[in-house]
C-alpha cells in the first residue's frame, strides 16, 4: 500500500463475496427474496458482485441513488425512504423506465401520489415496529385504511404490502435483545397481514436490518429481506455479536503524521470527514472511533482494545496506544482503522480500492 498517501477506503473483495453468498444462501434457505440495500456501498462495480448470487432486485435510499443504479442496469428498485413529494416528477420519470416501489406513511404523501403519479408505481406502507424513527405505528389501522383508500383512487398505483426497518436492533445490548426485537416486529407485521390479506391477496411483508437478517432464524410469513450493511459489516455489528472481525471487509488506511510520547498518542491523517463521528464504548468505558491494525515485521496485527482511535476532529485522528506499541508505529507509517459504521464511512470517502488494487468509484454526490 505504499502508493497510499491520504485516508483511503480499502475493501476486501473476497470477504465481500463471502458475506453476500452467506446472506443469499440464508435467504434461499428461508424462501425469502433478498433485495439488498445498496446505500452501504453505493457503487455500480460492487453491485455487479451481487448478480453472481442471483440478485436482481435492490433497495436504495434516495431518488438520486435509484437513478444511478437504474442507469447501471438495475430494473427493479425499492426506494426505501418516505416519499418526498417534491420529487414526484423525477419519480414518474424513473417509473417510466424501471419497476419502482416507493414508501408512503402519511395521507399527505398518499394524496400527492394519487393525484400526480402518471406511471405504474408499487407502494409499500412504512410501518414503525419499535424503532420510533418514522413510519405508521403498527396498531394505527385507521390511518392505514385511510391511506389505502387514497391510493386506490389512482389505478397506476399498486399496494405492495407492509415494510419495516427494525433499526433498534443496532442499539441492542445483547443478541437476545436482537432476537426479541425481531420477533416483536415479525408479530406486528403478521397481524397486519392477517387483517389486510383478504382484500389484498398479493401483499407482501418486507424486513430489512442487518443484525436480525444475519443471526435470526424465524422469518415465518416474511417475503423479503433488505439488509445492506452485511456486505461490509463494521465494528458496530461485531460488538452486537452479529459478525466476526474477520467478516469486516472495510478499513480506512491512514498516514501517521505525529507522535506524542508524553501521552502515548499517535496522530493520523484521518478525521471525522473520513470516518464519521459514530462511536462505540470501549472496554475502558471511553469513546472508541475505530480499531487499529498495524504492519509489524511484514504481518498485519490487530491491536487489542487498549490501543484504539480515541478522538477525532475534522482531519485529525488520535490513537491511544500502550508504550510497547508506541515504539512500533512511526511517522510516515500507514495504519488501518476498522470503522464503527461502514455505511457512513464509505459515503464520506466517495471511492474505494480493493485489496487487489482495483479502483472503484461510488455514485456521484448531487
Amino acid at each position: 500500500m505504499t502508493e497510499i498517501t491520504r485516508p483511503t477506503l480499502i475493501i476486501d473483495k473476497e470477504i465481500c463475496l463471502q458475506n453476500i453468498e452467506r446472506m443469499a444462501k440464508k435467504a434461499e434457505k428461508h424462501k425469502l427474496r433478498l433485495r439488498p440495500h445498496f446505500k452501504t456501498h453505493q457503487a455500480a462495480k460492487v453491485g455487479e458482485w451481487f448478480k453472481q448470487f442471483g440478485i436482481s432486485q435492490i433497495t436504495v435510499s434516495s431518488v438520486s441513488m435509484a437513478e444511478y443504479f437504474a442507469s447501471n442496469g438495475w430494473s427493479d428498485i425499492t426506494l426505501a425512504f418516505p416519499l418526498n413529494i417534491l420529487e414526484i416528477s423525477r419519480i414518474n420519470r424513473l417509473a417510466d423506465s424501471i419497476k419502482l416501489n416507493v414508501l408512503v406513511e402519511n395521507r399527505e404523501a398518499a394524496e400527492v401520489l394519487a393525484l400526480k403519479a402518471s406511471k405504474k408505481i408499487g407502494v409499500f406502507l412504512k410501518i414503525d415496529t419499535g424503532y420510533n424513527r418514522t413510519g405508521i405505528p403498527a396498531g394505527r389501522t385507521g390511518r392505514i385504511d385511510s391511506i389505502l383508500d387514497i391510493l386506490s383512487k389512482n389505478s397506476k398505483l399498486t399496494f405492495k404490502g407492509f415494510l419495516t426497518h427494525t433499526g433498534h436492533t443496532y442499539t441492542a445490548r445483547s443478541t437476545n435483545e436482537i432476537f426479541s426485537s425481531h420477533f416483536d416486529a415479525l408479530l406486528k407485521l403478521k397481524q397486519l397481514r392477517n387483517r389486510y390479506q383478504k382484500n389484498y391477496p398479493g401483499m407482501e411483508l418486507s424486513m430489512g436490518d442487518t443484525p436480525s437478517a444475519s443471526i435470526c432464524g424465524n422469518f415465518d410469513g416474511v417475503d423479503e429481506l433488505r439488509p445492506g450493511n452485511f456486505v461490509f459489516y463494521d465494528l458496530t455489528q461485531h460488538k452486537l455479536g452479529v459478525c466476526e472481525i474477520s467478516d469486516i471487509a472495510v478499513k480506512v488506511v491512514c498516514p501517521v503524521v505525529a507522535k506524542h510520547v508524553s501521552r502515548n498518542e499517535i496522530v493520523i491523517y484521518g478525521g471525522a470527514v473520513h470516518l464519521s463521528k459514530d462511536t462505540l464504548q470501549n472496554t475502558d468505558g471511553k469513546e472508541l472511533y475505530g480499531r487499529v491494525i498495524i504492519n509489524h515485521d511484514g504481518e498485519k496485527v490487530l491491536l487489542d482494545t487498549k490501543n484504539y482511535l480515541t478522538r477525532l476532529s475534522q482531519e485529525h485522528g488520535i490513537i491511544k496506544v500502550t508504550p510497547a506499541n508506541f515504539k512500533l508505529i512511526n511517522v510516515g507509517d500507514l495504519v488501518e482503522i476498522i470503522p464503527v459504521h461502514s455505511c457512513l464511512t464509505a459515503n464520506i470517502l466517495g471511492h474505494m480500492i480493493t485489496s487487489e488494487g482495483e479502483f472503484i468509484e461510488m455514485m456521484p454526490k448531487y
